[in-house]
């Protein structure tokens, strides 16, 4: 991997944080920005993940690359789910909540996780789906031939796509409350759709990895017309992968892999001549403000007032602050943060 080429990976999961501090804006938009963000910036994540994946080539190096994983994404789950969670119940008892009933539930909700965790810990279903992904393909790139794998793969959406047509369409209602009739913990059935778009990284690493102009401009033209029909209310579609919303098994596809098209042939070709050094800095802080920009809302809000501009820029200023000073005075940060380095054993 070249220097030029994880330059613009960087710059491209820089970008797509902003996206992730946008896409938990709390208010009511005009224009449809959250739809179209919603329609790709998660899935690009698990293809992010695929793209760089390399299988175990032995037992030995299975078990090490799922120790690795448990150290840069378990370990900074539990530590920051024990300080927003200790702080949060700091303040309540503060104003007055005595209620050990209500700190009984609102922690079992925490532990269970997934999409009944809500608040503060509303992006916490992606690190433990993403976890679950990854050793669900290490395990079938390693036992599976390629065809079973494919089998396997397509098996996985169709599920993923009955599962989706029963939370939109039989329990009915809003999303959020009809997936949470499902009671599996962490988001572990996220898994089923989440493995899909890993196996796309992986499989299609050369295409994504080296965009070539005739694609990308076919894949603009598809964003641009999605994007319009969607403006003037001729496409109802949506996408929420935490929320089980996925029931559209063309587009689900089509729709996220031709915005990630667009993105990563834009930021390949930008990058040859202009470094991001911002958006290189935010995903360098990715981690911490996945964690705290909706609590970092939540607390702002008691005290200023602001629109989706001001939301952005206060949800990844103060969360990156945050962050340089727990890297550079925390003791074992490196640790906690998930910035833990492993020999190379065979995975990256």
């Amino acid at each position: 991997m070249t220097k030029k080429r994880l330059t613009w990976v960087d710059a491209t999961k820089g970008f797509l944080m902003i996206l992730v501090v946008i896409g938990h804006y709390p208010k009511d938009l005009d224009y449809p920005l959250l739809t179209y963000i919603y329609w790709f910036h998660m899935p690009a994540f698990f293809v992010l993940s695929g793209l760089f994946f390399k299988p175990a080539d032995s037992n030995a190096t299975m078990i090490q690359s799922i120790k690795k994983r448990t150290m840069q994404l378990m370990i900074p789950y539990v530590f920051f789910l024990v300080i927003i969670t200790c702080l949060r119940y700091v303040l309540a008892f503060m104003t007055g909540n005595t209620d050990f009933e209500w700190y009984k539930h609102d922690l079992l909700t925490i532990l269970f996780g997934g999409r009944f965790a809500r608040g503060s810990y509303g992006v916490i279903w992606f690190i433990t789906t993403l976890f679950f992904t990854y050793i669900l393909f290490l395990l079938v790139t390693r036992y599976l031939n390629r065809v079973n794998q494919a089998l396997f793969i397509s098996l996985c959406y169709v599920l993923a796509q009955l599962e989706s047509f029963y939370v939109v369409n039989i329990v009915g209602g809003t999303v959020d409350k009809a997936s949470q009739t499902i009671m599996i913990p962490w988001n572990l059935d996220v898994v089923l759709i989440a493995v899909v778009y890993f196996a796309i990284g992986y499989y299609a690493k050369d295409i994504f990895l080296h965009v070539r102009l005739p694609l990308w401009i076919t894949c603009t033209a598809i964003v641009l017309m999605a994007m319009r029909l969607t403006w003037n209310k001729e496409l109802d579609y949506h996408l929420s992968m935490k929320f089980i919303r996925y029931s559209h098994p063309i587009l689900d596809i089509v729709l996220p892999m031709a915005f990630l098209i667009v993105i990563f042939g834009f930021f390949q070709f930008v990058t040859k001549y202009i470094r991001f050094r911002v958006l290189e800095f935010i995903e360098m802080h990715s981690l911490t403000i996945m964690y705290l920009h909706i609590s970092v809302d939540k607390f702002m809000n008691n005290f200023i007032e602001y629109e989706l501009l001001g939301y952005t820029l206060i949800c990844l200023i103060i969360p990156l602050i945050i962050s340089v000073i727990m890297k550079r005075f925390m003791p074992f940060s490196t640790l906690l943060m998930g910035n833990f380095r492993f020999k190379n054993v065979g995975n990256p």
